[in-house]
């Protein structure tokens, strides 16, 4: 199984509601996606979603990034895999998600040159999930409007983005609260909006209301770690680093100066699937769990995220892969199952998707 070519094309699709956090609002998802096309007939499917505000990454630089590693992986042979991965890693810097969407594709050809499920393959056995599902920060009455439609969904846990205005944050999670009662469990995610000092006051006030998260994500800046510790040392609401941490280098700094709760993995910032399982495996090592999550991605980046879960139950005990309940539609074909907040692993080989329509960037 050489590789013979690799095609790059889009995957759009619209959004039920416009996704909307302190960093940015989209309306619809437009991503990257990669079919690598093996000498034999066998393709992997892989996908990565543009984040500008986390990754750095758009469209036009992510088709740069893979055209660019193209050459150093052409030609060989899917035994070859550590050598592909290492080339694809070593020929360029950064570039996380264009990284992460190669890796993808060619995880999908492995686990199918071997006649297995990607989870198979990886150690996983678990094949059935819960997620949560984002509330987009807005108005307190369409968040909590919002909120009620999710439960009447069958979520029982969910994700509050807040982080633009302090004062109003506080208000909206106790109005959502109340609306829901003791019975669905609060996710808090301010994306970077606070400052350590607000965010401590800011989950005082609600631990003061018996108002418990199950943990706060990233309230300040990536590079604020003094402030992650800070917090930490203060408030009793668990603390979960997203995008403080790329690499498992940065996982390791944070938890060994003891500045987090949990750790938010996802592919897109991990450059794929191998650093994202290095990642489960240090944050196990030092007995803290860890959540997988996604940008705003379509069925076959969610699916590659879920696999990895399987691999790692043990670890990553927290699913917020919900960015396929998202959409409206989609141009994806895939055996796994993606009931609302229920998501089910199939046996077909690979990752369980397909591929068919969209159009080309280049080839």
């Amino acid at each position: 199984m050489k590789i013979k070519d690799i095609h790059i094309r889009t995957l759009k699709a619209p959004l039920k509601k416009p996704f909307i956090t302190s960093l940015r609002r989209v309306e619809a998802l437009e991503d990257i996606v990669v079919i690598i096309e093996c000498d034999d007939g066998t393709v992997g499917y892989g996908e990565g979603a543009p984040t500008p505000v986390i990754t750095g990454e758009t469209m036009g630089s992510m088709v740069a990034a893979i055209e660019y590693i193209k050459p150093f992986i052409l030609g060989l042979d899917i035994e070859e895999f550590d050598v592909i991965l290492n080339n694809i890693h070593s020929s360029i810097l950064k570039n996380t998600t264009a990284k992460s969407t190669l890796e993808i594709a060619l995880y999908d050809l492995k686990s199918k040159s071997v006649k297995q499920p990607l989870y198979q393959m990886l150690g996983g056995t678990k094949t059935a999930f819960k997620t949560d599902i984002t509330i987009s920060m807005g108005e307190i009455d369409k968040m909590i409007s919002d909120s009620l439609d999710a439960v009447n969904l069958g979520y029982d846990t969910l994700k509050i983005k807040i982080g633009d205005h302090p004062k109003k944050d506080v208000e909206r999670v106790i109005a959502i609260y109340e609306a829901l009662g003791k019975n669905i469990t609060l996710r808090l995610d301010a994306n970077q909006g606070w400052t350590a000092q607000e965010s401590v006051a800011l989950l005082l006030a609600l631990e003061k209301q018996d108002i418990l998260a199950e943990f706060i994500e990233q309230p300040v800046a990536a590079d604020d770690i003094d402030g992650l510790r800070y917090i930490k040392e203060r408030v009793q609401t668990p603390l979960l680093a997203d995008e403080s941490i790329f690499s498992v280098k940065d996982a390791k700094r944070l938890l060994e100066m003891e500045a987090i709760d949990y750790v938010n993995i996802k592919l897109a910032k991990t450059g794929g699937i191998t650093q994202a399982l290095a990642l489960a495996d240090l944050s196990k090592a030092f007995g803290v769990k860890c959540m997988i999550g996604c940008m705003l991605e379509g069925p076959i980046s969610v699916a590659a995220g879920v696999h990895v879960a399987s691999a790692k139950a043990d670890t990553i005990t927290m699913l917020d892969l919900d960015a396929v309940s998202l959409l409206a539609s989609h141009p994806v074909k895939t055996s796994i199952v993606f009931n609302e907040s229920e998501i089910r692993l199939s046996e077909d080989m690979g990752l369980g998707v397909w591929y068919e329509t969209g159009s080309i960037i280049s080839s």
